[in-house]
């Protein structure tokens, strides 16, 4: 027997009672599952019994066939000795003892889990009952050599005495210290714990500081929770959690409402909602949702090709230069030069001296024999206005409003302004005629300059938005409705003007229904201008009755009969439907010009190039030229559609409804109608504004019919059938005053002095919901004030055509010192996304966009594009090869100039604010701080205010970052699958309680949540009042004082003297023509 090795405490010297009885009983219940009986007491304790057992398990196993198999895995593994000799593997020297480790039965000795074979990667340790139980044959080992395993019968048995003493041992104490005599891998232990302890530190997410707060401000409140239940003890909880050492800002919320939107008042008499679709289930209405599936093909296809051209390109590579390819970026790099030369030879910024569209417009030909044939003079003299100048003349003279309705080509656009003219209106004042469209009033000045022969800016001048053509000679002044509606600000009574022209007000635009409502009332303050309005067929009774029934002259017609095709069953495809109905038209008809109306940029681009693909590849097709116009479209792409063709070549223009009635080309036979427009639409739900396809009108479809038959019996064919005509479209165009946010109206409507919506003369009342959310808005911004009067703020925000919110970051922009990043920021934002991410190429237009990323913030991100094109001199190239679009940042830049010069104009200063970038997102939180939210999980946050479930979209330069910010504000929702944020700005929630004091507040230490609520509206509730009786007293004084001096006029009996001379009366026709005064009339409107 082995001697007894001292006591440590790691190996006990022996047994104690306890353990010894436990021992005993195991070995008789061992002994009960393997003969079935209770083996008599004094045999238990027998050492040759002891053996025998031993023996007979080896005689079993070997009658199973076990004894002569060796284990697989012990080979692989090696095997421990029974003693405290290392052990020595079977596969190493042919000197060293072969070792067998036999297998285990069920009955043998319990023992830990192995770990993997080889490499001691197991995740339990293994401890010294891990060898397994060695087994020999009957007599000795099964070679007949006693001594294989190095131990006698005694010896062993003493071992697994030893084994099982350890095993309830360990059991007893709750742990035992591993011994490495019986642990095979005990030399890999130290490196599988630093393995797992790695990987265990990859495996954990890395938590920020953010983080960390957030989750220890959880644990707070679950503390607090569990007290106030009484689940857990009152001990030492902080209910206020607060912690000295690192405090968390917590923004609560206050529902406020200002007296005037209390539900107590009225604006509009329009209380519910309209929708622009007369059916929303119908085929058109459907067809126009889903899209075009030939635009998508075409725009797939587009970015395919865009991608292997860039692969294949071979400029600037060294095979390039070999075989002699120039480097188109270089060659754009020197003409960009060299036109930034050339501008400042000129004195004028390049850019601006291109996008001009009068240096692009030639002298007008015509298309027709007749207008090649005669002169412009004799032109005029054909058209109907002319035939019946003097009597339209008459009607203008005898009253202050006329309705003047003509067909579209009968002259009344050109001239009727060219009639006031030379009847000496202009001798008081400008003309003014105002259009829907930039393109229909740049051209229609042009015509008329031309007919006039004079240069245009001169006695002809046109303004619209960036460009104003007119000088201080101008007297006939064309001009979009905004245009107008903007001078109104600085010039209450519009005293420039002796004359206004309503042109094209069937179209019903939002600035000339507004204009129509203030001109009606100035007319009665100035009874000297002279209103006209000017219409198509459609609404001319509904316009004279807003008048007060005013006089409506008809200018007869000249149209010819057109012959109209419906579509025999509904087109889903529109454009593909249109690209074959033109290709008809061009290969089986008589000629003429083609005119097909498209709903906007994209899909007229696409439309052209599928007709120029497919007219390719005919063989020997007859000419065809195709010309695109729309808004956005370059200057002097937009003027060709004016010029003449060659002789024998047939033309078509692809255009949108601006071509319905704002435009007129001469030799149109053949109009091709989709049937489809764009509308600007109000969503509530996100709160802005969103361009939709939608179905066209009964009154456009009709419209766009008579394009067909100017100079000719023409033809009209509608992509549609004529049961979606009468059922499925509406008889006029929704207004876009009842279909648009208002917020831009509003503010400019109270800037004008107009106090109560409700007595503004709209012709079509817009709803409520939109004029509340308007005026709700403003006065979140600081526009209103509690009773709903403009501020200071307001007034300034005016001056800014775009969004109040936008306006109110240019304005804060100039307190925090950083109005010059500010106005790059807005001008950004003011254009489409500068960004392009093509199908074919997305992993490096990702890549290029990260490389602007400012963490922080989406706008300092459009903040950095701008500078770094700016830096590379405004070079198409390299926006191009970052993956940024030039024509979009050449237009912001156009955007920026404009704004600067408001600001200059306002007295607002233009600072930079270097790197300090806190300021800027500190002016961006003032414009934006109603559209805020707070982190809610990753990637996801929640609306401060209504709880609407948002999150970052994957374009934002704050998604996919280490942390998340705690607070952001964000531009615009767009709505998909999710509600994605777009320009997203983290700030700190403290400038939420400073610029946002109407929304939120920051709680303070030992004051709950809701008693700070209740303390914050009391006091609003207070102030709010105090302000509407002071203004309520305001306008007591204010009517008494006008009462009392009305009164004291009229006891005086004086009388009003008329500021103007009376309205001319013309005698003759030419320059020699004598002008008379004529007493006034004093009939009302």
């Amino acid at each position: 027997m082995r001697q007894r090795g001292e006591e440590t405490p790691s190996h006990p010297g022996g047994l104690s009672e306890g353990g010894r009885q436990r021992l005993e009983e195991y070995r008789r219940n061992r002994e009960k599952q393997r003969e079935g009986i209770v083996a008599p007491q004094e045999t238990r304790h027998d050492a040759p019994k002891g053996l025998g057992d031993f023996q007979r398990r080896s005689n079993r196993d070997k009658d199973r066939g076990w004894s002569d198999r060796r284990d697989p895995r012990g080979q692989d593994r090696g095997a421990r000795g029974w003693d405290s000799t290392p052990s020595v593997r079977g596969s190493g020297s042919r000197d060293a003892p072969s070792v067998r480790v036999p297998n285990v039965p069920w009955d043998s000795t319990p023992r830990g889990s192995r770990g993997e074979d080889g490499g001691g990667w197991g995740g339990t340790k293994n401890r010294r009952w891990d060898a397994p139980t060695p087994r020999v044959a009957r007599g000795g080992s099964p070679d007949g050599d006693d001594g294989a395993f190095g131990l006698d019968s005694r010896e062993w048995e003493e071992e697994q005495v030893k084994l099982d003493r350890d095993w309830y041992t360990g059991a007893e104490e709750g742990g035992i210290a591993g011994d490495e005599e019986h642990n095979p891998l005990a030399q890999y232990e130290d490196l599988s714990a630093l393995k797992e302890a790695e990987i265990a530190t990859k495996q954990v997410k890395k938590v920020s500081a953010r983080q960390a707060q957030y989750n220890a401000d959880n644990d707070l409140w679950e503390a607090n929770r569990m007290v106030t239940s009484g689940v857990a003890t009152r001990k030492a909880v902080d209910l206020d959690f607060e912690d000295d050492s690192e405090s968390t800002v917590h923004v609560m919320v206050h529902d406020l409402k200002p007296p005037f939107l209390d539900g107590r008042t009225v604006f509009t008499k329009q209380l519910e909602p309209i929708n622009p679709i007369r059916d929303p289930t119908s085929d058109m209405a459907i067809f126009s949702k889903k899209g075009s599936a030939l635009v998508k093909e075409k725009r797939e296809q587009a970015e395919r090709a865009k991608a292997a051209a860039k692969l294949a390109a071979l400029g600037g590579t060294a095979l390039g230069n070999v075989l002699g390819v120039k480097d188109e970026e270089a060659e754009a790099e020197a003409e960009a030069e060299q036109k930034e030369r050339e501008a400042k030879a000129k004195g004028e910024d390049g850019y601006k001296g291109d996008s001009k569209f009068a240096t692009h417009l030639k002298s007008s030909t015509g298309a027709s024999s007749f207008s090649r044939t005669r002169t412009l003079k004799e032109q005029r003299e054909y058209l109907p206005a002319f035939a019946c100048r003097e009597e339209l003349m008459k009607v203008i003279r005898e009253n202050q409003v006329v309705i003047v309705v003509g067909e579209t080509g009968s002259g009344k656009t050109t001239q009727l302004a060219q009639f006031l003219y030379e009847d000496g209106y202009c001798q008081y004042g400008l003309v003014g005629c105002t259009q829907p469209r930039r393109v229909a009033a740049m051209s229609v000045a042009k015509r008329v300059s031309e007919e006039m022969e004079c240069k245009l800016g001169g006695t002809v001048g046109y303004a619209i938005r960036f460009e104003d053509c007119t000088s201080a000679d101008t007297k006939i002044k064309y001009m979009t409705d905004g245009v107008l509606l903007r001078e109104s600000l600085n010039e209450g009574d519009l005293d420039r003007y002796s004359v206004i022209i309503l042109d094209e007000a069937h179209e019903r635009s939002l600035s000339t229904d507004v204009l129509m409502g203030l001109l009606r009332k100035i007319l009665t303050r100035r009874r000297d201008l002279k209103l006209i309005v000017t219409s198509a067929t459609m609404n001319a009774d509904k316009f004279s009755g807003f008048y007060g029934n005013a006089p409506t002259y008809t200018i007869p017609g000249r149209t010819f009969p057109v012959e109209m095709f419906h579509a025999k069953s509904p087109c889903e495809d529109y454009v593909d439907s249109a690209v074959k109905q033109v290709l008809q038209i061009h290969l089986s008809l008589p000629p003429g010009d083609i005119l097909v109306f498209m709903t906007g940029q994209e899909d007229i681009e696409i439309t052209c190039q599928v007709v120029q693909e497919r007219l390719s590849q005919l063989d020997e097709p007859a000419p065809l030229s195709i010309l695109p116009i729309y808004s956005q479209m370059p200057a002097d792409l937009q003027a060709k559609i004016f010029e003449a063709t060659s002789d024998g070549s047939r033309k078509v223009i692809v255009a949108t409804n601006i071509a319905e009635t704002s435009l007129t080309v001469d030799g149109i036979l053949y109009v091709v109608d989709a049937g489809y427009s764009k509308l600007k639409v109000y969503n509530p739900k996100v709160g802005m504004d969103a361009l939709q396809i939608t179905p066209i009108s009964q009154a456009n479809a009709n419209q766009r019919t008579g394009r067909a038959g100017r100079t000719g019996s023409g033809f009209c064919y509608r992509l549609y059938t004529e049961m979606a005509f009468r059922n499925e479209l509406f008889e006029n165009t929704i207004p876009e005053i009842q279909r648009t946010n208002l917020a831009n109206t509003v503010l400019l409507l109270k800037s004008l002095g107009v106090k109560n919506l409700l007595e503004f003369d709209f012709m079509d009342p817009p709803p409520q919901a939109n004029i509340l959310n308007s005026m709700y808005q403003l006065w979140v911004l600081g526009a209103l004030d509690n009773v709903g009067d403009l501020t200071l703020d307001g007034r300034k925000m005016s001056e800014f055509p775009m969004e109040p919110s936008m306006a109110k970051m240019l304005i804060a922009s100039v307190d925090y010192k950083c109005s010059a990043e500010m106005l790059t920021i807005v001008s950004m934002l003011s254009v489409p996304s500068v960004f392009y991410r093509p199908k074919e190429r997305m992993e490096e237009a990702d890549a290029a966009r990260e490389k602007f990323n400012v963490p922080e913030s989406d706008h300092l991100t459009l903040l950095n594009v701008f500078n770094q094109w700016k830096s590379h001199g405004h070079r198409d190239d390299w926006a191009m090869r970052h993956f940024l679009h030039p024509k979009l940042l050449r237009k912001a830049r156009e955007v920026r100039v404009q704004l600067e010069d408001i600001m200059k104009f306002q007295k607002m200063e233009i600072i930079s604010t270097g790197t300090d970038f806190d300021s800027v997102r500190k002016a961006i939180t003032a414009g934006y701080f109603h559209q805020a939210a707070r982190v809610k999980g990753i990637g996801e946050f929640v609306n401060i205010r209504s709880g609407l479930p948002t999150h970052l979209h994957p374009t934002s330069a704050l998604y996919g970052l280490g942390y998340t910010p705690s607070h952001i504000v964000y531009h615009e929702l767009i709505l998909t699958s999710k509600e994605y944020m777009t320009q997203v700005t983290a700030i700190d929630p403290l400038w939420l309680a400073e610029l946002g004091s109407v929304f939120y507040s920051v709680k303070e230490k030992h004051f709950d949540e809701r008693g700070n609520r209740r303390t914050a509206d009391r006091e609003f509730s207070k102030k709010a009042e105090i302000e509407t009786e002071m203004a309520r007293q305001r306008e007591e004084t204010a009517k008494k004082q006008a009462d009392e001096i009305l009164a004291a006029k009229t006891a005086s009996g004086s009388k009003a003297k008329p500021i103007v001379p009376g309205t001319p009366r013309h005698t003759g026709i030419g320059a020699g023509a004598r002008v008379t005064q004529t007493p006034r009339r004093r009939a009302g409107i």
